[in-house]
């Protein structure tokens, strides 16, 4: 699986905005996915995670009520829209894809493919 994330750019707090991530080669509707993110000087965070058939997702509670992650299993994409965006949203966010569990979900490490990242800036 190789994954492309886009959608990221520089926006002010308040705002919206929606980060896709394109699967490409073999399709990720075997896989659970998720978005994390690394903030200048800091580890890598869970943002948001989604089950193989987007019956299930989970959020990190930074994120909750602001952050809505869902796929599209035909186009092989995955989204996460992003609500009063906050100037600590600001970070570079990673879609990932692997064979996860519920109780892993959260774990990077549990994470098989990556995507190569897209900054979201939050200006106040």
């Amino acid at each position: 699986v190789q994954l492309q994330a886009s959608g990221g750019g520089l926006v002010q707090a308040g705002d919206s905005l929606r980060l896709s991530c394109a699967a490409t080669k073999r399709t990720p509707g075997a896989y659970g996915m998720a978005w994390f993110r690394r903030a200048p000087g800091m580890d890598r965070d869970f943002v948001a995670a989604i089950t193989r058939n987007g019956n299930n997702a989970y959020y990190a509670e930074s994120v909750w009520g602001r952050g809505a992650i869902s796929r599209d299993n035909v186009k092989n994409i995955l989204y996460l829209q992003m609500s009063n965006l906050k100037p600590e949203d600001t970070a570079t966010y990673y879609c990932a894809a692997g064979r996860i569990i519920t109780s892993t979900m959260r774990d990077p490490n549990a994470y098989e493919w990556w995507g190569q990242g897209t900054l979201v800036t939050v200006s106040s």
